[in-house]
């Protein structure tokens, strides 16, 4: 690959939109969910059921119930996207925001991340 095509690919990875939101996972059996922000959605889905899988989430409670239930047992689901101009730019606030949102909407969600 020459050097031009190098650079065209990464100022394109630079300019990306990720997906942005809230994600969920929300156990079947018991009706627990757990919500998180996430910068990159799709990353950040795999990630968490890596971390699962191989028993490393710092949450007890998810790591529990996906032990007991498996990942079969649980919906996956982004549940508000956030609608962002400039990727470069730091959306953490907006985010908080908008998972503070999703609490205020299922009042017994809990956390991803601790």
């Amino acid at each position: 690959m020459d050097t031009k095509r190098k650079k065209e690919l990464l100022q394109q990875w630079k300019n990306r939109h990720p997906e942005m939101g809230v994600i969920s996972f929300h156990c079947k059996k018991t009706g627990e969910s757990f919500l998180g922000i996430s910068k990159y959605t799709k990353a950040d889905f795999n990630s968490i059921r890596f971390q699962l899988s191989m028993g490393m989430h710092p949450n007890k409670r998810l790591t529990e119930l996906w032990n007991q239930y498996g990942e079969g047992g649980f919906e996956f689901s982004v549940v508000k996207i956030l609608k962002y101009e400039n990727p470069n730019d730091d959306q953490t606030e907006k985010l908080e925001r908008l998972r503070e949102q999703c609490f205020a909407e299922d009042t017994k969600a809990r956390k991803i991340w601790k």
